[in-house]
């Protein structure tokens, strides 16, 4: 069931007014942090500020007269320390793709926010998930991805099985009160959807994938299934990006719903008919469609087919289903002022050995990608200027970007 719909004329750029009860204020009972075994605090965070500039937005203005955030939800220390405990530490987050850990032995580190992972499928061919941090001496454990029968800490040599176990420890005889069954990997809640890897640091989740999707996706995931979003594409290649910008920012710039597209990427804006752009919203998904440009400008940018989904699904995750491709962006905060955006390409197995219209395609993208990189830099620049919230009146416009605004002043509210 759709929580609600506006459609949005990019041509006119007209905002549509919303129900005076939003969907964005569904209840959504709290999850309890429940991380004992490693704290991830923030000390950063004061009990002055944060709280403080949670409270300088409102979420119940409808669209019409709603207004984006101050610039401190993207420049303050404290306010991105406060995100990071109660926004990225708890509940589903994408963390890789199935394919990279489809064998036995195979694994993949990520990151998010101060913490690192290491996921694998056991020799059981069991889907596993760990902090990737030795018990011994705080060393990363796994860099990057491949295949291991186990992991050796690369600084002292301690050894982990891939369901977590101390195997060995080094040096460690004649040591008192040492208990290697005590000094396993801590592990961390792993699950999959489709072809999407998701990871939760609570302790006391539910894994089981029905319930995973309905908490990840809620009503739009049959949408998502029949769109396309699923295994059966194959996976091109990664491309990763640091750009010097709040990880908000990014998420602004793709939630604008074309608003910027004519101005920013006018090689896309021909491949697209933006006349035709609508916006769906669901509870923490938002859908964005767009049909393909004219039947004469096709051949130039095919990659894009008859139609252009595009899916934000929160906080910080993006799947574009397009013609024969699928492509997705992680966006991984990494301070107040910067943040790493990979994007894991994918495409229909027919296509795979059409090396030259994977190579003509991966250029459009990366040209986009450029220049919103550009963008993005530029608005923090801005964002940091006293100049932004002078007045304090700047209209939101687009309905997806007001949704992202309220789910996250409730996600902080907590």
């Amino acid at each position: 069931m759709e929580m609600a719909m506006t459609v949005m004329n990019v041509a006119t750029l007209q905002p549509k007014s919303l129900r005076p009860k939003s969907p964005y204020l569904l209840p959504n009972p709290r999850r309890v942090f429940n991380f004992k075994a490693s704290s991830l605090h923030n000390p950063q965070v004061s009990s002055i500020g944060a709280p403080t500039l949670v409270g300088q937005f409102d979420p119940t203005i409808p669209l019409e007269r709603a207004v984006t955030p101050p610039s401190s939800w993207y420049t303050d220390p404290s306010f991105y320390s406060l995100e990071l405990d109660t926004l990225f530490y708890r509940g589903w987050q994408g963390a890789g793709y199935t394919e990279q850990i489809k064998n036995p032995g195979e694994f993949f580190t990520c990151r998010l926010g101060n913490a690192e992972f290491v996921v694998c499928r056991d020799g059981d061919g069991k889907l596993q998930a760990f902090h990737n941090v030795c018990r011994h001496h705080a060393s990363l454990l796994a860099y990057g991805s491949g295949r291991k029968s186990c992991f050796v800490c690369p600084y002292h040599g301690w050894t982990y099985g891939l369901d977590g176990a101390l195997l060995k420890a080094t040096r460690i005889t004649g040591i008192q009160n040492f208990n290697q069954h005590e000094f396993g990997l801590i592990s961390v809640k792993v699950a999959t959807w489709g072809p999407f890897v998701l990871l939760n640091m609570e302790q006391d989740v539910d894994s089981d994938t029905d319930i995973v999707e309905k908490e990840w996706l809620g009503s739009s995931s049959e949408l998502l299934s029949n769109n396309g979003v699923d295994s059966s594409l194959s996976f091109v290649c990664r491309r990763d990006y640091m750009i010097e910008c709040n990880w908000k920012v990014f998420c602004d710039n793709y939630l604008d719903g074309g608003y910027h597209v004519p101005y920013a990427h006018k090689g896309l804006a021909s491949g697209l008919n933006l006349d035709h752009y609508s916006t769906t919203i669901y509870e923490k998904v938002t859908i964005q469609k767009c049909e393909g440009g004219s039947t004469e400008r096709r051949n130039d940018y095919d990659r894009l087919g008859s139609k252009a989904l595009y899916a934000f699904v929160y906080p910080n995750f993006m799947i574009n289903r397009y013609g024969p491709w699928m492509d997705t962006n992680l966006v991984l905060p990494l301070g107040p002022s910067k943040c790493q955006v990979i994007f894991d390409y994918f495409i229909e197995p027919s296509l795979m050995d059409n090396k030259d219209f994977i190579e003509r395609s991966l250029k459009d993208s990366e040209r986009v990608q450029v220049e919103d990189v550009m963008l993005c830099e530029g608005v923090q620049r801005g964002l940091e200027s006293p100049a932004y919230d002078i007045g304090r009146y700047t209209p939101t416009v687009e309905n997806a970007m007001h949704h992202f605004h309220c789910l996250l002043h409730k996600s902080l509210k907590k």
